[in-house]
């Protein structure tokens, strides 16, 4: 049956577009801490987490942080020293790569440095994590666990079953290995577990201040060697996963082999009778 042109749902909301309007005033704000504080540092974060950022800005309330588009982020500060705000914060704009941000603080350069060199959370680890450790289960009851949730465990790998009402591992079984890439079943089960293999970490690559003097503290072969090893593990992910499709692809030709040599031995042998 055609839908009904009677029964229309008419939304009644009115909502903005956050466009030009909202680069704008992000520019604006930048420009008006520049003026107003006495530092700019440009962050970066390993192991991005929203709750542990806003943890971060509880704690320098006194401060203003910046955590958005790095492209708008550089209109704001200067891409040349011909379209700078102020005098060489375009130094600052060649930092603004990957997950950084930017903070403006009265603070001076060695209570900064020292705190967040201090700062560290430990949280779960995602897929893509490298492993910072070998996890392995010993075979027989896991009493951490439900039993609602021995089919979940079956789904993401783990060889179990249900004894008495309890969950039971029925073989020892390897979770991860150390310097491995996580899959997201083995991130899974390692949360499940509580074993926390990531660290929320926010380090400190350069200083402006607004005598137009810069600092800067982590070289540029560092960062290129961080982009190369991200490559890398991108390049063992789609390798891993063309592999896995592969034998997929292989498993599925050979049942299907099977199945058609089977039916031409029953062919042959109705023949033989006849």
């Amino acid at each position: 049956m055609p839908k009904s042109k009677r029964n229309k749902q008419i939304s009644l909301t009115n909502t903005r577009k956050k466009g030009l309007e909202l680069k704008q005033h992000l520019i604006e704000e930048i420009q008006k801490c520049v003026d107003s504080y006495a530092h700019v540092f440009v962050f970066s974060v390993q192991n991005m987490r929203n709750s542990k950022l806003k943890d971060v800005r509880q704690e320098w309330k006194h401060s203003r942080f910046f955590f958005g588009k790095n492209k708008v982020m550089t209109l704001a500060l200067g891409h040349k020293p011909e379209d700078e705000h102020r005098d060489n914060l375009h130094l600052i704009s060649k930092h603004l790569r990957g997950q950084c941000g930017l903070l403006f603080t009265n603070k001076n350069r060695e209570e900064v440095l020292s705190w967040f060199s201090d700062y560290k959370d430990s949280d779960y680890a995602r897929a893509g994590n490298v492993a910072t450790d070998t996890v392995v289960l010993d075979e027989g009851p896991l009493t951490q666990f439900p039993h609602s949730l021995e089919q979940h465990l079956r789904q993401l790998g783990m060889p179990t079953s249900l004894q008495k009402g309890v969950v039971t591992l029925i073989k020892d079984y390897q979770i991860c290995k150390e310097g491995e890439i996580l899959t997201p079943e083995q991130a899974r089960l390692l949360k499940l577990l509580e074993i926390q293999m990531a660290d929320f970490k926010i380090s400190v690559e350069c200083m402006w201040s607004n005598d137009g003097s810069f600092e800067d503290f982590i070289k540029r072969e560092q960062p290129l060697e961080g982009m190369k090893e991200q490559k890398k593990r991108k390049h063992k992910q789609q390798s891993t996963k063309k592999e896995t499709k592969q034998k997929k692809m292989k498993s599925s030709k050979q049942i299907s082999q099977g199945s058609t040599d089977d039916e031409n031995e029953r062919m042959e042998s109705g023949d033989d009778e006849c």
